[in-house]
């Protein structure tokens, strides 16, 4: 609208809580949605400002956009790349800097039957339902990632959501901290470690129907997961028992390169 109204886009940049780590394959044509728009990995790395950059190089838009940016900024440094600021929830759901950084693996518990905690006090940090056994499902879980399992912890809890999925009923499951001395930005791997879950769940618990069904995000026929994750190939894989973890990490590589090589003249830190 700013480009075709001949208006300049300031942007006061400021970092990005999940670092500059890329994670995540990119979206695929025909898995364009509401919550995806263009081909981006789920864990894109950039600040604000930066991905503005982005956005109007992709779309072509003649556009006056200037960047104001900040000083000091260190965004592969897990602490420096997040200063002392107050957290100001931008949404309801959206509650601290764990949230944010566990967040590119937890939103994909949308398009499950699993609760991602909304309706708690730590909405998009959990994973859960009434039937779960938490630490047959946390060793399952550490088993299917091995290698990968690092830069987070996952404590076995149990919640009751007063809203949403498992309303009033006591669910069992996990909640996944990236908020302690054991947290770094390069080594934690959401969006694997939520893909793990996933597997972990699907094979524990085979009887239970795990993908919610359309309507999701106005759209009333895609599957909600392949939505979210940009392709088929996350709930393929979820669902193959003879499928293995070194599958999963090539796919994302693959994007994961590609989306690093087009963001690196965009970065400005």
């Amino acid at each position: 609208d700013c480009a075709k109204t001949n208006k300049a886009v300031w942007v006061l940049d400021r970092p990005n809580p999940a670092g500059r780590p890329i994670e995540g394959n990119l979206l695929e044509k025909g898995f364009f949605s509401f919550v995806g728009g263009a081909e981006v990995p789920m864990r894109h790395g950039l600040t604000l400002g930066e991905a503005a950059m982005w956005f109007k190089d992709h779309k072509k838009l003649d556009l006056d956009l200037r960047i104001i940016k900040m000083n000091d900024y260190r965004p592969d440094d897990a602490n420096k790349g997040w200063p002392e600021l107050a957290w100001i929830n931008p949404s309801p759901n959206a509650p601290n800097i764990n949230m944010a950084r566990v967040y590119p693996g937890s939103v994909m518990v949308e398009g499950t039957t699993y609760s991602e905690g909304r309706g708690t006090t730590r909405p998009l940090e959990l994973f859960g339902a009434p039937h779960i056994d938490p630490d047959k499902l946390i060793k399952e879980t550490l088993k299917i990632m091995s290698v990968d399992a690092k830069g987070f912890q996952l404590r076995p809890t149990y919640f009751e959501p007063t809203f949403h999925k498992f309303k009033g009923e006591l669910c069992a499951g996990v909640q996944v901290h990236a908020d302690t001395h054991e947290y770094d930005h390069s080594m934690f791997k959401p969006y694997r470690l939520f893909a793990c879950l996933f597997k972990a769940a699907h094979e524990l618990y085979p009887d239970f129907d795990m993908w919610s069904k359309p309507p999701y995000e106005y759209e009333h026929d895609r599957t909600p997961i392949d939505l979210i994750s940009g392709s088929e190939f996350l709930r393929k894989w979820v669902e193959n028992s003879n499928a293995v973890y070194s599958e999963l990490d090539e796919y994302l590589s693959f994007g994961e390169k590609a989306w690093a090589k087009s963001i690196s003249k965009f970065l400005v830190y």
